[in-house]
């Protein structure tokens, strides 16, 4: 049997079949000589030991699309990076090292600017010229008056999506909203997951349909830029790749040099300011980073 480990805990780890339910799984000993630890994510094949009791042995883990370090899990198909419109007002820079730590692990990102209806349309307007003109999907919605719900659950179809952002900006609202139509009785991964109930800091996935699952990983709360080098930083700008290589100078670094295309973009308005100083202050805190490491 198929299927995707959507939480591990103890030693334990509950493996959700298509169209057949949760089974609590132990993995064989072979994964622990690899030293291959089953994450989060992973699609897995199972050896039934009762379908009564709902239990398995994990005996194959399938390649990997990508992995996470922090939090560990795997096979990720986009993040849904959720921010507040207002109330809190975002904070851009956080919000960019969001992105970029999808970025450097791959993985494409929609933004969500949650509570629409505290904003203005000027502040909607400014929202979405900052991260379109970036390349990035934006969409704007509240939760408490369900707009933009509809959208929402478009996107999550077929695909395992994590949930990243800040506390305060309406996250467990939202994936609350995209569980209301589940297909799955909630009472049996309740059951099967009761064992973990205390642990709800670990990641888990959570069935949302038929193939289409959200992550709740409480390991996304903050993000910092390391383990990028500062030259490789600009690559993970999606707005600057049309001028790669357009520089006066070889390995610009877009910073302070004479004849950089970027720049010239940034003064004919095709770059966002707002990104680009968040761009040079990253690279300055790599600068120093990689100063203190030698």
């Amino acid at each position: 049997m198929q299927g995707k480990i959507i939480k591990g805990i103890a030693g334990f780890y509950y493996v959700h079949v298509v169209e057949s339910g949760i089974y609590e799984c132990r993995a064989k000993g072979i994964f622990r000589k690899e030293k291959k630890k089953p994450l989060v994510g992973d699609n897995v094949e199972i050896d039934l030991l009762s379908e009564e009791e709902k239990e398995g042995n994990l005996i194959k883990i399938y390649p990997r699309s990508n992995e996470l370090i922090r939090p560990a899990v795997a096979n990720i198909d986009q993040a849904f990076v959720i921010f507040a419109a207002s109330d809190p007002k975002p904070n851009f820079s956080l919000l960019d090292r969001f992105l970029l730590s999808m970025e450097v692990h791959d993985i494409p990102s929609v933004i969500i600017f949650n509570k629409r209806d505290l904003a203005t349309e000027e502040e909607l307007q400014h929202l979405y010229d900052i991260y379109q003109s970036g390349g990035y999907q934006v969409l704007l919605t509240s939760a408490a008056k369900l707009e933009g719900i509809d959208e929402m659950r478009g996107l999550l179809k077929g695909k395992t999506t994590a949930v990243a952002g800040p506390s305060g900006v309406g996250k467990s609202s939202l994936t609350n909203l995209m569980q209301s139509e589940v297909y799955m009785e909630t009472g049996e991964i309740s059951q099967k997951l009761g064992r973990g109930r205390h642990t709800t800091r670990h990641s888990q996935i959570i069935p949302v349909g038929e193939d289409s699952y959200i992550m709740d990983t409480p390991g996304f709360s903050s993000m910092d830029v390391e383990n990028v080098e500062k030259e490789e930083l600009q690559n993970y700008f999606p707005e600057f790749a049309p001028y790669q290589g357009e520089c006066r100078f070889q390995g610009c670094a877009h910073v302070h040099e004479p004849g950089c295309a970027v720049k010239q973009a940034l003064d004919e308005q095709k770059i966002h300011p707002m990104r680009y100083e968040n761009y040079v202050m990253f690279y300055e805190e790599l600068k120093e980073k990689e100063k203190r490491r030698y």
